[in-house]
């Protein structure tokens, strides 16, 4: 028996994405939905989500894309959008043809409200390219593993995709090093033995040599990380800074005597995320400041050899009085912060000593030493 139709409000009206979703094209036609209007959801901590619910008001007409997928179609489009705690519900809409017994994604009762109008050319704009490329990433995942396990992988998954996708974007010169052409790398075979909190690449390749010709085949293991970002929060006024503290997981694997390591504020690129926002983001969680105008210190690989983690480094203007000074995190992530606020010269003794021993912290406080005194000019 054909699966119902699908009545399609919102990210799935995106052709690209309901293709790499659905497994294969499929024909629409327009439709609307009368006493429906199309919002952004918003969530019971009050944060507007960038995708839509389509949700009960009288008088609205919410348009959208009448698809008939097939039963493997629909079964790949129910997954999906189970992600998000939303199911299908039946509803009237109204087709070229007449009124329509259709289906229609809604989300689970009490987790979404309706927020501000919600636009596809905005989202599409915005978002389309990272979320269709992160669905053809994903939708291969639901062969193997349980929707539970892929729910919590996907922000990780949708951080990797946006990564790649930054670094496709941005310029790589190549003055001095090697201008790298497509054909230079040849992948051969790509394993991914471990997926969680990062994930593991094993791939065999041959890539070209600096004497010419293609090296042996080889293996070569990464670690996969997302992009990241670290702020040094300085007061140019008070000739201070803030930096943070916490318990670190790779000290403690490595055997160091004491694991709780002194930092730069850092965090993750959300995926959709700009960096200098998500500098902004983290001083907001880690440390409860709000940062003035951002100065880029560095962006670079901290250890290119095996991992593929990126960083944007800052230094942010700030307002760090005495009482600035906190434990703060979120406790979602179970997270124990301290910050401390002190002056520069205190910072550089620091490292000095080998107190501080965390590389993007280093790099900013030279960052720092270089151009404080201009930072500081009225």
């Amino acid at each position: 028996m054909p699966a119902k139709p699908l009545f399609l409000f919102g990210t799935l009206r995106h052709a690209p994405l309901l293709d790499a979703v659905a497994g294969a094209p499929l024909d629409g036609e327009a439709a609307t939905l009368t006493d429906h209007a199309v919002s952004r959801a918003v969530d019971g901590a009050g944060i507007a989500q960038r995708f839509p619910l389509c949700a009960a008001q009288p008088g609205a007409v919410a348009q959208g894309l009448l698809v008939r997928p097939d039963a493997r179609a629909m079964a790949r489009l129910d997954a999906y959008e189970q992600l998000w705690h939303y199911r299908p519900e039946p509803v009237t809409v109204q087709a070229t043809d007449g009124p329509v017994e259709a289906l229609v994604y809604r989300p689970e009762a009490g987790l979404f409200t309706p927020g501000e109008p919600w636009s596809l050319a905005e989202w599409v704009a915005l978002e389309g390219r990272l979320r269709t490329e992160v669905a053809q990433a994903l939708m291969p995942l639901f062969d193997r593993l349980p929707p539970a396990i892929i729910a919590e992988r996907y922000p990780l998954l949708a951080g990797h995709v946006a990564s790649r996708l930054r670094a496709a974007d941005e310029p790589a010169p190549a003055t001095l090093r090697h201008d790298a052409m497509p054909d230079d790398v040849a992948l051969l075979a790509r394993e991914e033995p471990y997926t969680r909190f990062f994930a593991v690449f094993e791939d065999r390749l041959r890539h070209r040599r600096f004497g010419g010709g293609s090296s042996e085949t080889v293996l070569r293991a990464a670690f996969l990380m997302s992009d990241a970002v670290t702020v040094l929060p300085y007061d140019p006024v008070r000739d201070r800074v803030m930096v943070v503290e916490q318990f670190r997981a790779g000290p403690f694997a490595r055997g160091d005597r004491n694991p709780w390591s002194i930092e730069a504020i850092a965090g993750r690129i959300d995926a959709g995320e700009e960096p200098e926002a998500a500098a902004r983001r983290e001083a907001r969680e880690e440390a409860a400041l709000d940062l003035g105008v951002l100065h880029s210190s560095g962006r670079y690989y901290p250890s290119p050899g095996a991992v593929t983690e990126y960083l944007y480094t800052y230094i942010g203007l700030a307002a760090l009085p005495d009482e600035a000074a906190g434990i703060h995190g979120l406790a979602s992530e179970a997270e124990d912060i301290r910050s401390h606020i002190l002056p520069f010269e205190r910072l550089m003794d620091l490292i000095r000593s080998g107190e501080v021993a965390n590389g993007p912290l280093i790099t900013s406080a030279y960052w720092l030493a270089l151009n404080r005194e201009r930072l500081r000019q009225p």
